[in-house]
């Protein structure tokens, strides 16, 4: 199957490295046309209709963030190219959505390719896409959503929702406030990177808990969340406490 592509880099440099490095390592994608210039690229999306696109988020007048916003049916998927910016990866890490750090690294550009080959064939870009732009317009974290992989497909969760996370032999297990649990095939190590400045906090190797959730801490180490009696682990007692007395 060939991918249809589209490239969007404001630098000419950048854009013809990033189309030697995809000729040469990435043999299922076809270009299909590329661009400089934001207002260009949004006109040729709409008639082109690519498979996928690579966008640059750093760019002059309108950002890689912005142009997504002014496409009317984003049903492609998206890997942004940015240098490294923490807050730029982590609102893209929210959505499922791929990327690369600049510069490129090859095995990373093989890996996302064929990570977005595999969304591809399951066409959900879009319903990720436009939470992706709703999160942007979101002003406090706990109103925006986060896309977990699940075995099923995506789940769209109100990260307002979430009380705790629970890692299970290697998956995790996310505690609802007013439903079932679901399970994501993700470990916990990848909930605590993405959530714990957050107002989360990972009170044990095994638990990432809502602070917000919190209902009562028993002297002998264990917070109550509705039926949950949650350990929280020796080493980590003194930063919680002094986290909970902040709140």
């Amino acid at each position: 199957m060939k991918i249809k592509t589209y490239l969007i880099d404001d630098e000419p440099k950048a854009l013809a490295i990033l189309e030697d490095k995809i000729k040469r390592f990435c043999k299922e994608i076809e270009i299909v046309g590329q661009a400089q210039k934001p207002s260009e690229a949004i006109k040729e999306l709409e008639t082109l209709q690519p498979d996928l696109v690579f966008l640059d988020v750093a760019m002059p007048k309108m950002s890689g963030f912005d142009l997504l916003k002014h496409i009317s049916h984003p049903s492609f998927e998206v890997i942004f190219a940015t240098g490294f910016d923490k807050y730029a990866i982590e609102a893209i890490k929210h959505c499922a959505i791929g990327y690369l750090v600049k510069p490129i690294d090859n095995d990373e550009l093989v890996a996302a390719v064929n990570k977005a080959k595999e969304n591809i064939e399951e066409k959900n870009a879009l319903e990720k896409n436009q939470q992706f732009i709703n999160n942007l317009s979101a002003k406090r974290f706990q109103d925006k959503k986060v896309v977990i992989p699940t075995q099923e497909g995506l789940e769209f969760l109100e990260i307002s929702q979430i009380s705790n996370f629970e890692g299970v032999d290697g998956y995790t297990k996310i505690h609802l406030k007013d439903r079932k649990p679901i399970l994501s095939s993700l470990n916990i190590g990848h909930f605590v990177k993405m959530f714990k400045e957050h107002d989360f906090f990972q009170v044990h190797k095994s638990h990432l808990i809502n602070l917000n959730y919190i209902e009562k801490y028993l002297k002998e180490g264990y917070i109550i969340i509705g039926e949950q009696k949650i350990p929280v682990s020796r080493n980590r007692r003194n930063e919680f406490l002094e986290m909970i007395n902040k709140l």
